[in-house]
């Protein structure tokens, strides 16, 4: 199998075949918390790190103001394509994630899928809650979801997802190649094996994390004081079941509110 090396966000073709069917549970969480946790007059969203936009244009299409940024030209172009194509507004942007303020204040800003943890020090995790804080409305909220690090028991070591559009089909494959957690840097070798009717042919690069345990999680918390927990969740994303942080969690879904 033919394999090349490169960036795998450069082929948001291929990262929606995987990724893109399994917002359903995502979308119905974030209305769901909204209506529990949120402001009664929701909205402006916005979302940092979109990717593709798979929800971005479900909001859309709900009558939400939708925004987003990304630091990958590709992916916001097709991203502001597919908003075009609902008859939306091409609202999303190229911009970082650590640095960005919405032209007016929103009532969501929501980054579901580990994206979060791409940022590589203390300063940059910081500035990015910053933004978001500055970002939102009072009472606004901010949906995070990323994998912690358990303390008492070994996390996990790699995942794999599949999808298929017609004829064409795409395996991805994330595997640990290094762990430092003295270091706080977690390394993966990612992949996508696409499979077409003609040929077949591997994409592959090495990504990093930052790791966070409950506690140091909590304790980045503390240094932007603007925004609380308001609840927590796993991946199940059961509405009427909060979840409790502590030392085994790994899933988690934190609901921030920008205090009053």
């Amino acid at each position: 199998m033919e394999t090349i090396h490169g960036d795998l966000y450069d082929y948001p073709q291929y990262y929606e075949i995987v990724y893109g069917d399994d917002w359903r549970a995502e979308l119905d969480f974030l209305l769901a918390a909204l209506e529990k946790h949120g402001r009664p007059s929701t909205k402006r969203v916005f979302e940092p790190a979109c990717g593709t936009g798979r929800l971005l244009w479900r909001l859309g299409k709900k009558g939400f103001e939708v925004g987003g940024n990304d630091l990958n030209p590709k992916m916001i172009t097709y991203c502001n394509q597919r908003l075009a194509r609902h008859r939306l507004p091409k609202s999303a942007v190229v911009g970082d994630m650590t640095n960005f303020q919405c032209e007016k204040k929103v009532d969501l800003i929501f980054n579901m899928i580990n994206s979060f943890r791409h940022l590589a020090t203390e300063e940059m995790a910081v500035n990015h809650l910053q933004s978001v804080a500055r970002s939102l409305r009072k009472g606004g909220l901010y949906i995070l979801g990323l994998h912690l690090t358990p303390t008492v028991k070994s996390p996990i070591d790699g995942e794999s997802w599949s999808g298929r559009r017609g004829h064409l089909a795409v395996l991805s494959s994330l595997q640990l190649k290094e762990r430092d957690l003295k270091n706080r840097k977690e390394a993966f070798q990612m992949s996508f094996e696409v499979y077409k009717p003609t040929e077949i042919f591997r994409i592959e690069n090495e990504v990093s994390f930052r790791t966070y345990t409950a506690e140091q999680f909590s304790a980045l918390l503390a240094k932007v004081p603007a925004l609380a927990v308001a609840a927590s969740y796993d991946f199940a994303y059961e509405i009427d079941e909060p979840i409790t942080v502590d030392s085994s969690t790994e899933d988690v879904v934190f609901i921030l509110k920008k205090k009053d």
